[in-house]
């Protein structure tokens, strides 16, 4: 009776994936580069030849993700969080390392910590540490269930409840199962660091040939969207930026940037990224990084210092209880439209599609980005240092964030004095609204500083995302090497992310980008669910298999 119970086989620790041996893409896998530039490329055309369709296909696919894939959305960012916690306490995975037996973390603590926190937060500190808990304040679930009344003192409580939510553990733990799955298969197993390593465990060998591309041209995809969501966010904010500084003539009446603005925000913004990407990680990234942090903490001390230092920690503290014990039911409640406009519950369904599917699908088009980018910086720890460095410290530097530069914003609308200049101004342009109604009375010499202070910060974070974004995908595209850094294929991948961006923006704006990147992060979404398998298999197979006597690291060729 015991033949039906598989016979353990050692792990697959050789994975070849085809790339050219000549010519333009040397190095780079052809079906998967092509592909995907012609799938970006595509998109680019057909936004700018024919905007008027394009605009309103992207709503058509909007509201039929929204009405079919919302329960999808949230579930799997559940199942993601508790894959987490249960690696971090199963015993067989929390001690194993990523990387060989013995292997000593290459980074500091300090350094990790740093290094994580700008990739996965940077630009969204920004626009939404002030805006998001401004917007929850004024209205939430709560609140259209009618328990608490907008913009007043009983919803503070609400108001973190959601944004935590959003920036806590369901967005770290997408970036945790990417980046530990890859770190998984790529350090212990010497397989290629591109995505499909990460499925070896479900399908083996078949990922050497088309299937295994279709993958990566999915996580190239995912990426190129989900970036261009925060580039674009990003855009409307710098040219508010340059507006409070002195640079005007780039925005609409309304305050939003226009057509003119968005070309010389993109252009800006991706020269520089480019250029830095052709400089490698080494010299551009990390120069970069280590200005942001400095400006970074700067500002954060400057909210904590001079902000509603108190209410901030009172939002901080309160907060955190009330998202722990709110998680359960926040993290699977979701809402369904019964076709009545009026209705609380379409008007539920419609909160909860235009926030947390939003970000879920967010997260996800980020997480090969953030992924990649968390292994790399990773190796040498334990799976469980991994899960719980990576889902709660950053998480608390969210939460930090949020209560005292938004507590700051929501203290100064409520008992301040200021009589609405925050909650009227823009998304980007709420975080200048707030530093200047703080610092203007004391001095408008300050008030520039600080404003020109965070435009240069808004650069830096933009830069280190887009260049990032621009290497991640060279290295899906070489088949996980890190090698080719063909110059023409850095410059082509900056000018698509720019192009993209700017398409998307001029076709309907950040409503177009976010429907393209909840399409795009859709097929991604499934790939990572099939991550979270793979590394529960493959860990059980690596117990047995040490059981066993077989060795379960492979060692890399020399």
């Amino acid at each position: 009776g015991g033949n039906y119970i598989m016979a353990l086989k050692p792990a697959l620790t050789d994975l070849p994936i085809k790339t050219a041996d000549a010519g333009f893409y040397k190095g780079f896998s052809k079906d998967v580069t092509i592909a995907s530039k012609f799938i970006i490329g595509g998109l680019v055309i057909w936004a700018v030849a024919f905007p008027d369709q394009a605009g309103s296909v992207l709503n058509k696919f909007n509201s039929f993700i929204l009405s079919n894939f919302a329960s999808w959305y949230i579930w799997v960012v559940a199942l993601f969080v508790l894959v987490c916690i249960l690696l971090a306490i199963w015993p067989a995975a929390g001690k194993l390392n990523l990387g060989q037996d013995g292997e000593k973390p290459e980074f500091s603590n300090f350094s990790w910590f740093s290094m994580m926190f700008g990739a996965g937060i940077g630009v969204g500190m920004l626009t939404w540490a002030v805006a998001e808990p401004v917007y929850h304040f004024g209205n939430n679930p709560e609140v259209i269930k009618g328990l608490t009344n907008g913009g007043t003192a009983d919803n503070i409580r609400m108001a973190y409840k959601w944004s935590f939510l959003h920036w806590g553990l369901g967005a770290w733990a997408c970036y945790a199962i990417a980046g530990l799955a890859l770190a998984f298969f790529s350090y212990r197993r010497n397989l290629p660091l591109t995505i499909r390593s990460s499925l070896t465990p479900l399908f083996g060998k078949a990922l050497s040939g088309p299937f295994g591309n279709i993958i990566d041209i999915v996580a190239v995809v995912a990426t190129i969207l989900g970036v261009a969501q925060t580039l674009g966010f990003g855009v409307e904010q710098f040219v508010s930026g340059l507006a409070r500084i002195g640079i005007g003539g780039l925005q609409t009446a309304e305050g939003t940037a226009s057509s003119a603005g968005i070309i010389v925000a993109i252009v800006a913004i991706m020269g520089a990224s480019t250029l830095s990407a052709l400089s490698g990680v080494g010299k551009g990234i990390k120069w970069l990084s280590n200005i942001n942090m400095v400006l970074s903490i700067a500002l954060l001390s400057f909210f904590l210092l001079f902000g509603s230092t108190f209410f901030g920690l009172q939002a901080l503290v309160v907060g955190i209880w009330d998202y722990l014990i709110a998680m359960p039911d926040m993290m699977f409640r979701v809402w369904h439209g019964d076709g009545n406009p009026d209705s609380v519950a379409t008007k539920l369904a419609g909160w909860q599609g235009a926030w947390s599917v939003f970000y879920w699908a967010w997260w996800v088009a980020f997480a090969p980005f953030v992924g990649l980018f968390l292994a790399r910086i990773s190796r040498g720890r334990t799976i469980r240092e991994f899960v719980l460095g990576a889902m709660i410290v950053p998480s608390l530097m969210c939460f930090v964030w949020f209560t005292w530069a938004g507590g700051t914003a929501i203290d100064l609308e409520l008992n301040g004095g200021a009589g609405g200049v925050i909650n009227s101004a823009p998304d980007g342009d709420k975080i200048f609204a707030m530093t200047n109604f703080m610092l203007s009375p004391i001095s408008e010499v300050l008030s520039w500083l600080m404003s020109f202070m965070i435009v240069v910060l808004l650069m830096t974070y933009l830069v280190t995302s887009a260049d990032s974004a621009v290497l991640i995908v060279n290295t899906i595209n070489a088949a996980g090497d890190e090698g080719p850094k063909a110059r023409p294929h850095i410059i082509f991948w900056g000018v698509a992310l720019g192009a993209v961006v700017a398409a998307l923006l001029l076709v309907g704006g950040l409503k177009a980008i976010q429907t393209a990147m909840v399409i795009g992060a859709l097929p991604f979404s499934i790939v990572m669910v099939l991550m979270c398998f793979a590394l529960i298999k493959a860990i059980y197979n690596d117990s047995r298999r040490e059981k066993a006597g077989m060795d379960t690291i492979a060692t890399p060729a020399e």
